[in-house]
């Protein structure tokens, strides 16, 4: 039985990792910041681990059930995460209303009495990761002053993905994809 190493996320629209990759590309330092490729930006929901492969239809199940309207984001700031020793630098993805919380909570709770996820202790944080930390790097103390576009736009689908540690850099596998529906304003 092989075990894949799973997370779930809300997919964006191409407009969005457009701003996100624009803003890696002129705030992350290549000395610094290992970039994350344009097709591998997405907002995380839920970390699940390593999990054997036959869980993946049921996984992907619980996401169906749980899909629903589309939130309303906007990218806000830089972020370094987590905030004393950063090993990622991120953009804050804002919502207004409580739905992007609440699409969260519902998968987060929905895998979890399904025996798929163990919640965090922490609060979710929404942000989408543009660039990792390089080895040997030292973190910087303070985000960078550039900003993204500030972009308002919907998220797009629940997706369940497989991470493949490569050299340089995870290669992410889609393994499940529910469309979201119409967004909420």
């Amino acid at each position: 039985m092989s075990a894949l190493r799973l997370f779930v996320a809300l997919d964006l629209p191409p407009e969005a990792r457009a701003a996100l990759a624009a803003f890696r590309d002129a705030a992350a330092d290549a000395a610094t910041w290992r970039p994350v490729g344009d097709d591998a930006l997405h907002l995380t929901l839920a970390f699940l681990g390593d999990r054997p492969q036959e869980d993946v239809a049921a996984i992907a199940r619980v996401l169906e059930a749980c899909a629903g309207p589309a939130p309303g984001l906007t990218l806000g700031g830089a972020l370094l995460l987590p905030p004393r020793r950063a090993r990622v630098l991120c953009v804050e993805v804002r919502e207004e209303g409580g739905a992007l919380a609440a699409l969260q909570a519902r998968v987060a709770g929905a895998l979890a009495a399904a025996g798929a996820y163990e919640p965090e202790s922490r609060p979710f944080r929404a942000h989408a990761t543009v660039a990792r930390l390089r080895p040997r790097a030292r973190a910087p103390r303070e985000a960078p002053s550039a900003a993204p576009e500030p972009l308002s736009f919907p998220g797009e689908a629940l997706a369940l993905y497989a991470s493949h540690r490569h050299p340089v850099g995870a290669r992410y596998e889609a393994h499940a994809r529910v469309p979201l529906g119409a967004a909420l304003s």
